[in-house]
């Protein structure tokens, strides 16, 4: 692994500019420079693999494709640095990040490129959770300057919840793609039969559904508040922001209820900055 800091570039350079008006971006601009610019790059990262799991290229080719970001990345932990990883290679010798969080990550989009995920077993959602959320929270607490255990139990809470959340804001969205995260035990519980994910979104049992998962992201954020209050606050800023902004989504998703034709839900502009200026100082 390359030991050479990244080229710092004012504002977070262009991985900055990708996060650029989200929730994200907002967190992260409180960080301290440094911070802000590693996180910026493992964004970047994670943008870039989830765009190839994403795209309508054939599937063998999207698989190819995720397959050379895994030699790129074993090649990065060797000192082989490629110019596309620059950047993120300086982050990670600065910061300590693991090869098998960025690896994870990879695996998880590949969850998405083999096939489309239409009502995975709970098992299957929680290690798809893992991979695409969790892991990224992972790389996340090393820059923030966590301790290993609150670290890594932070990462697998907050990862959990966000992405349960996630989830439950873009069905309708992911639907529309051909694929349905909603677990099938939850379906099943509900009384929901249909295997197209449009005809189970327009279905009216899926309120009962995305509540069992809303249940279980409920959970995991009282988890994640519980293990920040005992973490010093300065390393736990970004975070509690990015809680706060999608307990928020989560509670007013829980209160408008799945029942189609759902609004599409999100925090504006002002809810935002004011969330962010609670936490922005310690």
């Amino acid at each position: 692994m390359t030991t050479q800091a990244a080229p710092v570039v004012e504002n977070g350079g262009p991985a900055a500019k990708r996060a650029g008006g989200s929730s994200f971006y907002l967190a992260m601009r409180i960080l301290a420079r440094d911070q802000r610019d590693a996180m910026f790059e493992i964004y970047s990262f994670c943008r870039d693999v989830d765009d190839i799991a994403d795209s309508d290229l054939p599937r063998d080719e999207r698989v190819a494709q995720l397959a050379a970001w895994r030699r790129d990345i074993d090649a990065m932990y060797e000192g082989r640095v490629s110019p596309r990883l620059e950047r993120l290679a300086g982050a990670t010798a600065r910061y300590g990040l693991r090869k098998e969080d960025f690896l994870a990550v990879i695996d998880g989009v590949e969850m998405d490129a083999r096939a489309d995920i239409v009502g995975p077993s709970f098992e299957q959602l929680e290690l798809y959770c893992d991979r695409v959320a969790s892991a990224v929270g992972r790389l996340s607490v090393r820059v923030f300057g966590l301790a290993e255990n609150e670290g890594r139990l932070l990462a697998h809470h907050l990862g959990k919840a966000l992405q349960l959340t996630n989830i439950l804001r873009d069905i309708d969205e992911d639907a529309a793609i051909g694929r349905l995260y909603l677990p099938r035990e939850a379906l099943q519980s509900a009384g929901v039969a249909a295997t197209s994910p449009l005809a189970v979104v327009d279905d009216a049992r899926v309120s009962a559904a995305c509540m069992f998962v809303a249940d279980r992201a409920r959970e995991h954020f009282v988890r994640a508040k519980e293990i920040m209050s005992k973490c010093p606050r300065s390393s736990v800023r970004a975070p509690k922001i990015m809680g706060e902004v999608y307990r928020q989504m989560l509670d007013e998703m829980v209160a408008r209820g799945w029942a189609p034709p759902r609004t599409r839900v999100h925090v504006n502009k002002s809810q935002l900055l004011w969330i962010a200026l609670r936490h922005a100082f310690v």
